[in-house]
């Protein structure tokens, strides 16, 4: 019997992208979800700390080409695990950018066993030597068009 139904990795990323659609930074939308045996255990997009100015209102803050009011959609989802006490350790990330180099780290440190990303995005060469040297793998997921278009909602207008 054949699985009709979309495969994990599209389903997971799709929602990363779902979620880089709140995103409150100009620069760059991204969306992630931490996940532990196939179920989502938090997500994040990248934006202001909460009751913070939002870039979307008032601009970027941006020193040395970096916007240093947003918190990244990776480091979103962790601390979101943080604050309600779920453990990180051994879950996957879905991200629809390559993390940067301090997300790289605080993934690691989490525990995070494999990151999956979308798009290429300014990818370190030391993140990527430490994700070799921790032995954490990287994979690059491409959504399929087909499941972007066999997806139709209907809202009736009241």
């Amino acid at each position: 019997m054949t699985d009709k139904r979309i495969p994990w990795n599209q389903y997971f990323m799709l929602q990363a992208v779902l979620l880089s659609l709140r995103s409150t930074c100009e620069r760059l939308s991204v969306g992630a979800i931490l996940v532990r045996d196939k179920r989502v255990i938090a997500g994040g997009y990248n934006g202001a700390v909460s009751g913070d100015d939002h870039c979307i209102d008032v601009g970027c803050y941006v020193v040395d080409g970096h916007c240093l009011r947003t918190i990244h959609a990776e480091m979103n989802a962790v601390l979101q695990c943080s604050k309600f006490g779920i453990p990180t350790d051994g879950a996957e990330i879905y991200v629809t950018d390559f993390p940067c180099l301090q997300c790289t780290k605080s993934l690691l440190q989490a525990g995070i066993k494999k990151i999956y990303y979308m798009r290429n995005y300014h990818n370190d060469d030391y993140a990527i030597r430490l994700l070799k040297r921790k032995k954490v793998a990287v994979e690059q997921v491409k959504v399929e068009p087909k499941y972007l278009n066999t997806v139709s909602i209907n809202i009736a207008e009241n």
